[in-house]
């Protein structure tokens, strides 16, 4: 028990001699944790995986779309009608917005531009946002922020991008058919926590952000898989939103969970507080 809390430990026993005694060393390792850094790993591997094969794919795709798009331009220039123009337009268009597609499936090499941030200007920016989306007032947004919460370093941009996508999908799920209820609730919330354990790290600090809403929840067999490219629940959708999101936390070190259900789903994503 820790500060009221259960936890269920793992251990292991290593007899050493020491001053001519047998003594004993006692490591206890938590299997959540355990179970979490695992999940986190097997999360990573699979997708840096996937990524690599990506990229050679978009490469391959790539090249023949820009020899389409360069011929349409030329077929443009050569037509006696002004009027078959359009339909050099319509391949000249979805010529780029294919390669638009390709460029966010390889995603961002852009380093990031790091510096202290309050989280909080950052999902304010994201409500801000999402607020113009939101029609008709069928969904609230909801804020409960920790006001203790120390600057962090990170690139702001790119975490409009990564919280923008999460609550995005928060709002999709929303528009379901799927659920029972006529209000939709999304939820941001800030905390601190303490003496945590982020990507096999411990830190004294770090920040948690939860997005939680009551759509219908994510189905179980793409629990494992969401943060993959190309993974979607829906039939309309690219599937690159929490790759992306995924992506982004990943460089800043920190981590993105999810545990949903139906009326319930929460992404939390966890960032490091790195000592000034």
């Amino acid at each position: 028990i820790s500060n009221g809390k259960t936890i269920v430990v793992d251990y292991t026993l290593n007899p050493f001699e020491e001053g001519g005694e047998v003594q004993a060393l006692l490591e206890l390792n938590s299997i959540e944790l355990s179970d979490r850094l695992n999940r986190e790993q097997s999360i990573s591997t699979a997708r840096a995986t996937t990524q690599e094969l990506v990229r050679g794919l978009a490469h391959e795709i790539k090249n023949p779309l820009g020899g389409i798009r360069g011929a349409a331009q030329l077929l443009a220039q050569e037509l006696p009608d002004p009027e078959l123009s359009d339909y050099t337009n319509v391949i000249i268009e979805e010529a780029d917005r294919l390669r638009n597609l390709v460029d966010r499936m390889v995603g961002s090499r852009k380093p990031l531009a790091l510096k202290m941030i309050n989280i909080h200007e950052v999902l304010e920016r994201v409500r801000n946002l999402v607020a113009a989306e939101i029609k008709d007032d069928v969904v609230t947004l909801e804020l409960d922020y920790d006001p203790s919460i120390p600057k962090i370093k990170a690139d702001p941009e790119q975490l409009i991008q990564a919280m923008l996508n999460i609550v995005r999908n928060a709002m999709q799920s929303l528009a379901s058919p799927d659920i029972d209820h006529h209000l939709g609730k999304i939820l941001l919330r800030t905390r601190v926590l303490r003496n945590v354990t982020v990507r096999s790290e411990f830190h004294r600090l770090a920040v948690s952000i939860e997005v939680i809403d009551n759509g219908p929840g994510i189905p179980p067999k793409l629990m494992d898989t969401m943060f993959y490219p190309m993974i979607s629940g829906r039939t309309d959708g690219t599937g690159l939103g929490l790759s992306i999101t995924h992506a982004i936390i990943s460089q800043h070190h920190g981590l993105i969970e999810c545990e949903s259900k139906t009326g319930d789903t929460c992404f939390t994503v966890v960032l490091p507080i790195l000592d000034s």
